[in-house]
């Protein structure tokens, strides 16, 4: 039974112009930590967006703000992809595993924090969603085993890591040519789920220890 959805803490409803700045200011952010990393300066991505960095800082007071933002919307997006691809779980484990990573790599450009970058965040919340994102994944690997149509040492780690891998930025190449090599890897991985590929993985880290790693 998949866990409830986390809830963050009510937001206040925002006009349709502070909605629209918020949006277009979390858009540039995304975009500008894709390119180059956190660090980025804010007036950047103020200019980014087309507002003011006074609009910016109304919005974020603080880079860490923004930061977390970037990361709960990411994980809110991996949660809801992983719960859509587990509707189809029960009967077909495999189809499932494939639909929430050709989800990540639809999205890639909305995943530059957390899936494809860092740092993390000590933001309650996101702890949530991290959680629930690996109990969905979970119960997508555990209906492929009881069907034995997934190898049994695979985790919902192996599942996010190999997300991240797809999913990273292959800024030299044209936009056709890195989704054709994600897609091709994609199909690499998905062959290499099926049980008669026996080849003894090395332990994998724990959900717990990536995620304590990730916050550091």
């Amino acid at each position: 039974m998949t866990a409830s959805t986390p809830s963050g803490p009510p937001a206040p409803r925002l006009r349709a112009d502070a909605a629209r700045n918020r949006a277009q200011i979390l858009a540039a952010a995304r975009a500008a930590f894709r390119e180059s990393g956190t660090a980025v300066p804010l007036d950047e991505i103020a200019r980014r967006a087309g507002v003011n960095i006074a609009t910016l800082y109304r919005r974020f007071p603080d880079r860490d703000a923004l930061i977390t933002q970037v990361v709960v919307d990411g994980l809110s997006l991996v949660l809801d992809t992983a719960r859509t691809a587990a509707e189809t779980a029960p009967t077909d484990p495999l189809t499932a595993v494939e639909s929430f990573l050709k989800g990540m790599i639809d999205n890639r450009e909305l995943l530059s924090l957390p899936l494809i970058g860092g740092p993390m965040t000590n933001d309650p919340h996101a702890r949530d969603l991290q959680q629930h994102i690996a109990v969905t994944l979970e119960e997508i690997l555990a209906a492929g085993r009881s069907r034995k149509v997934l190898r049994p040492d695979i985790t919902a780690v192996d599942l996010i890591a190999t997300a991240a891998l797809i999913c990273r930025p292959l800024p030299h190449l044209p936009h056709e040519q890195a989704a054709a090599l994600a897609t091709r890897h994609l199909c690499v991985f998905l062959d290499g789920l099926r049980p008669e590929h026996t080849r003894a993985l090395p332990p994998p880290p724990t959900h717990e220890e990536m995620a304590a790693h990730l916050r550091s």
